[in-house]
């Protein structure tokens, strides 16, 4: 009998102590937030379930009426864009580490400090493209964003299919979003002489000029140059990475760079300069210099017109910065000097009777609307796409960022780049070892 009265005590004594483990779990937190599977899970802000895209006209904002037609709508992952993934508020102001000698420079585990920009990632892709933008994901998620966790949207001139949607969002640490493209961005504008653009690829063609057969690769262009920034999604944002598939980071990235160039009044950034397929743009400048001409108040002051030519804007030289890697800022883009440069060349047609590409559309209007210190090279954002590979000039500088590229590569001092243009302009020393990779 007292054994059984012993017995009957124990299970309740284990009973009283198994609920107190769950009362205490249940109710404790950090920086008071509840312990739950999701808080765990470092800032990353995703769901399981699909919810329509809260997007809006307005910059900065989400609506809760948008993303109802197909022509704007997307599907995200997560709560509405723009939203800082943090919640270290107490850590808001953190300094930024820039170089070995700051503090934090060697923190790469965890959740970063400091505020996040209204930023995301961007790509333009198929649902074809799904595996080579996964590696291109892991490539920037590893280097930088798993600390940082930045929204991603992906825009598609089709719907997104669900193994495309399944793959990116268990891969981005931030929030995903995907958007349709609306028809009209994606298709030959009515002033379109259609014979006249298909002899122009039937020509091009014949001439073995690349893409310059291929109607879609038009309508990409087109559309990078002047419309992925209005779409209702990336309304909802301030600062823009560009990813395209099959693309790498060779090294650890220390810092935010949205925060770097917001705090450093900067709009536009490169990693690789390059001379232009002179037979794709025949007419590109002398629609810029119409341009200039009827709209002088657009041109900055102090602006890169010497990246651009060789004899005060007379002629174009063909430099222009690699846009599939850009950093950039979208209210730029969206600015009326920007929308107005677009919208001359497109009236001219350019985009469909000859080939011109979204890259020195976008470097033509970042070096004559912005003031040249607008405009940033990131030499320690080591990046590949096909065939050119930036990796940056001097061991200490590859070792100090974990690089694993080969300096033998690197194409910034090569013949072809226009890098070195760049520098010349800004009066900027170049680095340390450079002339022994012009070769």
């Amino acid at each position: 009998m007292a054994a059984g009265s012993a017995r009957i005590v124990r299970y309740i004594l284990l009973a009283f102590f198994f609920f107190a483990v769950v009362y205490f779990v249940s109710h404790s937190s950090y920086d008071g937030v509840p312990l739950t599977t999701d808080s765990l899970r470092a800032g990353k802000g995703s769901t399981t379930s699909s919810e329509k895209d809260t997007s809006s006209g307005s910059k900065g904002a989400a609506s809760k009426d948008a993303g109802k037609s197909s022509s704007s709508s997307g599907t995200s992952f997560g709560s509405s864009p723009g939203t800082p993934s943090t919640s270290h508020q107490d850590l808001a102001e953190a300094p930024m580490a820039l170089t070995p000698a700051d503090a934090g420079w060697d923190n790469l585990l965890g959740t970063a400090p400091g505020p996040r920009m209204n930023a995301t990632f961007v790509t333009l892709a198929r649902n074809s493209d799904v595996w080579e933008i996964a590696r291109s994901i892991r490539q920037v998620e590893d280097r930088f964003n798993r600390r940082y966790n930045y929204d991603w949207v992906f825009l598609n001139d089709k719907p997104f299919d669900a193994t495309f949607k399944k793959v990116t969002s268990s891969l981005v640490s931030g929030k995903t979003h995907y958007g349709e493209i609306p028809k009209e961005h994606w298709s030959f504008p009515e002033w379109i002489d259609q014979d006249k653009a298909k002899k122009v690829r039937e020509d091009m063609a014949q001439r073995k000029i690349i893409y310059g057969d291929s109607v879609s690769y038009r309508h990409m262009c087109r559309y990078e140059s002047g419309f992925f920034f209005r779409h209702p999604i990336m309304n909802n944002y301030e600062w823009y990475w560009r990813v395209e598939p099959s693309v790498e980071l060779f090294c650890d990235v220390h810092y935010d760079p949205f925060r770097f160039m917001a705090e450093n009044k900067k709009k536009y950034s490169f990693v690789l300069s390059l001379y232009e397929y002179v037979e794709t743009i025949p007419t590109l400048w002398d629609s810029t210099k119409k341009f200039m001409k009827n709209h002088p108040e657009h041109i900055a002051e102090g602006n890169s017109m010497g990246f651009l030519s060789d004899d005060g804007g007379d002629s174009y030289n063909h430099c222009h910065f690699w846009s599939n890697f850009e950093v950039g800022n979208l209210n730029w883009l969206r600015s009326q000097p920007y929308i107005d440069y677009f919208e001359a060349l497109d009236k001219d047609g350019g985009f469909f009777y000859e080939r011109w590409g979204d890259a020195p559309v976008h470097s033509i209007a970042a070096s004559l609307l912005l003031k040249k210190e607008e405009i940033h090279f990131f030499n320690d954002i080591a990046y590949y796409h096909v065939p050119f590979t930036h990796c940056p000039t001097g061991e200490k500088v590859r070792t100090d960022l974990r690089c694993h590229c080969n300096p033998k590569d690197n194409f910034d001092w090569k013949g072809y780049s226009c890098t070195s243009r760049y520098f010349e302009i800004n009066g900027l020393e170049k680095p340390e070892g450079y002339e022994n990779q012009q070769d």
